[in-house]
């Protein structure tokens, strides 16, 4: 029956899109990295990321990230400026505790900006924390 479904709720797995240098290009980029603030570690990370707005889509991207340890964090991919100009979603999909677990993530459009940047935990870096 319906009632009987279980849906968990992903709690303490973030996603965040950091502003950082890179040595051996010489500039500062975009960085979305998926963040485990959990105490045991997930599965089988799954991403599906992509922009849009109204007139304008980028190609759908998948990410196999596999296992993120325990309060760590990886990256999945790294981001145009042009593309922090749309909407930007990122729906991820985890195994834990035996469950299967998903939540969608959106950046607004130009919410990505120097006014918004906090220091996001774990990561150690300036940017964005989408919650």
């Amino acid at each position: 029956m319906k009632k009987d479904i279980e849906i968990p709720i992903a709690k303490d797995v973030h996603v965040a899109i950091a502003h950082e240098w890179n040595a051996e290009f010489l500039n500062k980029e975009y960085n979305a990295y998926v963040i485990n603030n959990r105490d045991t570690r997930i599965e089988m990370v799954l991403i599906v990321s992509k922009g849009f707005d109204k007139e304008k889509k980028t190609s759908t991207m998948r990410h196999g990230i596999g296992a993120v340890a325990g309060k760590s964090f990886e990256k999945i991919e790294m981001l145009q400026e042009e593309v922090l100009k749309l909407d930007n979603e990122f729906f991820v999909t985890f195994y834990a505790d035996d469950k299967l677990y998903e939540r969608r993530y959106i950046f607004k459009k130009d919410s990505v900006i120097p006014g918004n940047f906090i220091q996001i935990p774990l990561l150690d870096r300036e940017g964005v924390l989408a919650l």
